[in-house]
């Protein structure tokens, strides 16, 4: 393929393509083309590790297997099969995004990128991603793999790389034939390059090194609602003691994290106790 400005994409489309047919993961989501379950698929991987998300994902399936077994559950019990994710906003943003499709889309996830940005919490790309791997779309997106990829290819001496730069390349040497396919061949080849040299994401003017997980706020967040799913009704020093003794973290951090939980709404005090939220009044034992 040749595109506008003259360059020849085939050599590339076929060296990533080879790499994929030799070693392309066998990843669960990859094997189905429910876009429910691509979208739930995309929701857990933001932010998280693959591994991390196969045993979440197929649990949340067995748990809630459409749109609408999701958007009927109590959000309680939708925190308890997201624990171990992290970040719970994406838990109540899909949570949310379920109510919204059965709505207003009669329990079928949008396929039209436009549509798909009218629910909660989904950006451009996860809009453009959810086409792609959903309904084979030739969308256009980029996330830290694929970005390696066309560093590695086309800017191997440069620093300071946007995404502006790298967006065009992509929308250049699109495998229009199958785009769910190229789009999965980009993401695995990224990952190995990453495994077997330096990360060429360190060249792209986003960059940003992510923290530490231990002792920090996302840490204490975590603590705070494993301890709740363990134990709805707790006291202040109740719900220390536990989110404390669970990751060891302080008690000062401890605080800011409840603090933020509660201005959020995940996290709701029922005179002297706490407990999950929201509809925690509906749902959450009474008071002894």
């Amino acid at each position: 393929m040749r595109a506008a400005n003259g360059t020849d994409y085939a050599e590339f489309q076929n060296e990533i393509l080879s790499f994929y047919r030799e070693h392309g993961r066998a990843l669960p989501w990859r094997q189905t083309s429910d876009p429910y379950a691509i979208l739930v698929s995309e929701f857990m991987l933001q932010q998280t590790q693959t591994q991390r998300v196969i045993p979440k994902y197929a649990r949340w399936l067995e748990e809630f297997p459409t749109v609408r077994a999701l958007a009927d559950a109590p959000f309680t019990q939708v925190l308890r099969y997201w624990v171990g994710l992290g970040y719970n906003r994406r838990a109540r943003y899909l949570h949310e995004c379920a109510k919204k499709i059965v709505r207003e889309f009669d329990g079928a996830v949008p396929s039209n990128p436009a549509a798909l940005r009218t629910l909660p919490g989904i950006g451009a790309y996860t809009a453009a991603a959810v086409a792609a791997f959903a309904y084979d779309k030739p969308t256009i997106f980029i996330e830290t793999n694929i970005r390696a990829v066309f560093i590695h290819f086309f800017f191997s001496y440069r620093e300071e790389v946007s995404d502006k730069e790298i967006a065009p390349l992509v929308r250049a040497s699109l495998y229009e034939e199958d785009p769910r396919t190229w789009y999965y061949a980009l993401m695995d080849y990224g990952a190995a390059l990453k495994k077997r040299r330096d990360n060429p994401n360190r060249q792209s003017k986003h960059y940003v090194k992510q923290s530490q997980f231990k002792g920090s706020l996302r840490q204490a967040r975590g603590a705070i609602i494993r301890a709740l799913i363990a134990q709805p009704l707790q006291t202040h020093d109740e719900l220390a003691a536990n989110s404390c003794a669970d990751t060891a973290v302080q008690t000062a951090l401890f605080n800011r994290a409840l603090e933020a939980l509660l201005r959020e709404g995940f996290v709701a005090k029922f005179e002297h106790l706490y407990t999950l939220a929201p509809n925690f009044k509906d749902d959450a034992p009474s008071a002894k």
